[in-house]
């Protein structure tokens, strides 16, 4: 299997399982540099799959400094590793830390998936000075779920809960994350494989969908701690909307961003819709915001190794 994650650079700080790595421009065109925030249940890997496949190469071939924070694996050891850790331990310092590194005054926040989730909730609190904020496919808005009916009707309404399950585990085992998310990857999978059978006979397309199926199933643990959390506070509560999640003792209220704002979704998203996602857009205080829906799946955009023309664009415009 060919290696991935080949893009030069360098880990310039740990915390327990997290690695903060820097990324260097090829020649430094913008003075703003990116820091990117990824999800919690697939490795972090998939933004830099393999040359011509990776969103973080084509960052740097552009002129970006990019800081890619891996919150790593947890182990059992974790289990009570909450949301306000990853958020205030985790992105807070490896943000001031990239500030340290790079000289910088301010930072482009970068949140991909539920990464972009903990950057918005990371933006609603925190004092660091956060230029930019581009979110890709983040759920956000509880108040429509792609879930199965009955099992969100059950859980809104306290008659059946996971907290108990949650507690047994500690640490919720990547073949549970696998499974649960494969109710709603399905379509994925299934027109993955036919994509495959279309194309059987074009070798670097199946090298490229091997690399890519192996990451859709490098599952990792996850904190039962943050688990609960994200099922009460944001998905049954729906707080981050509501603007009642407390975090660190803080209010974690939308309107406190006031950075420039990007949020993109896609067309054929089946695991994040829009409708988790665009609602952000009139919650928050930033005077120059955008939502942009584009072409494609879940994870297109880190795919692709170049960066749209609009991002292209809209990111240039703020960065120098």
């Amino acid at each position: 299997m060919p290696p991935t994650g080949l893009t030069e650079n360098e880990i310039i700080w740990k915390k327990n399982k997290a690695r903060l790595c820097y990324y260097p421009a090829k020649q430094k065109k913008f003075k703003t540099p990116l820091f990117l925030v990824y999800s919690l249940i697939n490795q972090s890997y998939i933004l830099d799959l393999a040359p011509g496949m990776s969103m973080i190469e084509a960052f740097v071939e552009l002129g970006y400094d990019v800081y890619l924070l891996d919150f790593g694996i947890p182990g059992l050891e974790d289990s009570d590793t909450s949301l306000d850790d990853y958020i205030v331990k985790y992105i807070e310092k490896g943000v001031k830390r990239s500030l340290y590194h790079s000289g910088a005054e301010e930072v482009t926040l970068v949140g991909y998936c539920l990464g972009g989730t903990l950057a918005t909730i990371y933006a609603t609190i925190t004092k660091t000075p956060i230029k930019n904020i581009v979110l890709f496919a983040p759920p956000l808005d509880f108040g429509q779920t792609p879930i199965p009916s009955e099992w969100e009707k059950a859980l809104r309404s306290g008659e059946f809960s996971l907290d108990s399950v949650i507690d047994e585990y500690g640490i919720i085992p990547p073949k549970i994350v696998e499974h649960v998310l494969r109710l709603t990857i399905a379509p994925i999978t299934y027109s993955s494989y036919i994509s495959l059978i279309k194309r059987a006979d074009d070798e670097e397309y199946i090298k490229k969908w091997k690399l890519f199926n192996r990451w859709l199933k490098s599952h990792i643990p996850f904190a039962g701690a943050t688990l609960k959390q994200l099922i009460t506070d944001l998905g049954i509560d729906n707080k981050l909307i509501k603007n009642k999640l407390i975090i660190d003792g803080k209010l974690a209220d939308l309107k406190n961003i006031s950075s420039n704002l990007l949020v993109v979704s896609t067309t054929d998203d089946k695991i994040v819709p829009e409708e988790l996602t665009k609602s952000i857009i009139p919650l928050v205080s930033s005077k120059d915001k955008l939502y942009k829906r584009v072409k494609g799946g879940h994870v297109t955009l880190a795919l692709k190794g170049k960066i749209p023309s609009f991002l292209e664009e809209w990111l240039g415009e703020r960065s120098s």
